[in-house]
């Protein structure tokens, strides 16, 4: 009997292991600095290919961080997105164009109204391949832009997700975030930098 079993077991492992396999491999991460994550979250939301982004913090030494913690400074964390992604719809190549198109590449102080170290825009890499991609899209940023680009390209370290009233910021607070986003001159900015229609 535990034969047959064993045999049942196997087959329907063999039978469903490529559709897991292939699951795990349709999934990618990036994770990005660009200011205020809830900005930036909510707009690479709207990107296809990407299948969940989560706001946190990362960069710094201090475990599991407090967003009160890391907005005072000194923590040495970053404001940044965790991007999953399907690398079948969409490039790690083409993410970082959508990252470029939301922040000031020339800012190394902050992004828009917000300021500080937490606010600073990055690249957080986790792999050769990562960082080459990186370095090339800032190259082609500044040749595009005439002018030489401050956003730094980091090694990733522990990512720790933000608390939970961070997380899908503008679908939950709509009016809230509409008026922060506009108030804090992101878009106005980035028309300015990019010449976006």
């Amino acid at each position: 009997m535990q034969t047959k079993s064993s045999v049942v077991k196997l087959l329907l492992l063999l039978l469903f292991s490529p559709m897991l396999f292939s699951q795990i491999a349709l999934a990618d991460k990036a994770i990005f600095a660009a200011g205020c994550f809830w900005c930036i979250e909510s707009d690479f939301e709207k990107v296809e290919g990407v299948t969940s982004v989560v706001s946190g913090y990362t960069g710094g030494s201090l475990e599991n961080p407090s967003y009160k913690q890391v907005s005072k400074g000194g923590s040495g964390h970053y404001e940044v997105i965790q991007i999953t992604y399907d690398p079948q719809r969409i490039s790690y190549d083409e993410l970082l164009g959508v990252f470029w198109k939301n922040i000031d590449p020339f800012d190394a102080e902050g992004q828009f109204c917000d300021r500080g170290d937490s606010y600073r825009a990055a690249i957080f890499i986790d792999s050769e391949a990562q960082r080459l991609l990186a370095e090339t899209s800032k190259q082609k940023t500044e040749a595009l832009l005439g002018e030489s680009v401050v956003t730094p390209i980091l090694n990733a370290s522990v990512f720790y997700p933000a608390e939970d009233y961070h997380q899908d910021y503008a679908q939950k607070n709509p009016l809230r975030y509409n008026y922060y986003r506009w108030r804090c001159g992101r878009d106005q900015r980035l028309e300015e930098v990019w010449q976006l229609d």
